[in-house]
């Protein structure tokens, strides 16, 4: 007995690619790059622990009121 094999058909239904990427699949490589960036370009001294406010610190608050004003 002989088990049913499957064929592929003989003209595919579309000739081009279709790829759909989630929202993420783009926006998570972008965030990380920004991020690293950020932190290539910010100063070289310690500024967390005197209180500065560098590039980084600058967009963590901006994401945090960003984020507070979207989500109450």
């Amino acid at each position: 007995m002989s088990a049913r094999t499957r064929t592929r058909p003989v003209h595919p239904a579309d000739s081009g690619v279709d790829v759909r990427l989630p929202w993420w699949a783009l926006a998570l490589p972008v965030l990380a790059f920004v991020a690293l960036l950020l932190l290539l370009t910010g100063p070289t001294d310690a500024q967390a622990a005197s209180g500065g406010s560098g590039p980084v610190s600058q967009t963590v608050e901006l994401l945090h009121r960003l984020l507070a004003h979207v989500a109450p």
